[in-house]
């Protein structure tokens, strides 16, 4: 009987470990309608962003009907504009991607939790940004 309570008790704590180990990943739409101040646009964009525990950000946007300038991940509240805090690379004609080992400090995963983190798509047209969507865990 001890040694399976031990070993259940050793399973738990390996689930929980690999628990602690997985990433939460969010499903953005972005539109002009959440820029601030809103932009009257035809373009949209999808992005799955996904940050473990340890702080590591991966992930991706695809663009349509837009010819993107750049693309980042701002610090803000919904309703609010912030500072940059990680530049995406260019993939392709509609793709951007996190740079490999990308990280948030630990106020900016703070920020994340919190749903006050936002993806931003700029363009020649809209130099301050075409394309918003909040990153709400």
């Amino acid at each position: 009987m001890t040694t399976l309570i031990k070993r259940l008790g050793a399973v738990a704590l390996l689930l929980g470990a690999i628990g602690l180990a997985s990433a939460t990943t969010v499903h953005v739409r972005l539109s002009g309608a959440q820029e601030v101040p809103a932009v009257k646009t035809r373009a949209h964009a999808r992005a799955v962003i996904s940050v473990r525990p340890n702080h590591q950000v991966s992930g991706e946007v695809v663009t349509r009907g837009i010819k993107p300038t750049m693309v980042h991940i701002h610090e803000g509240a919904a309703g609010a504009n912030g500072p940059i805090i990680l530049w995406l690379k260019r993939r392709g004609a509609h793709v951007w991607r996190v740079p490999p080992g990308s990280k948030l400090t630990s106020g900016q995963y703070k920020a994340f939790l919190a749903g006050d983190l936002y993806l931003n798509v700029h363009s020649a047209r809209h130099p301050a940004g075409e394309l918003r969507g909040q990153i709400k865990p």
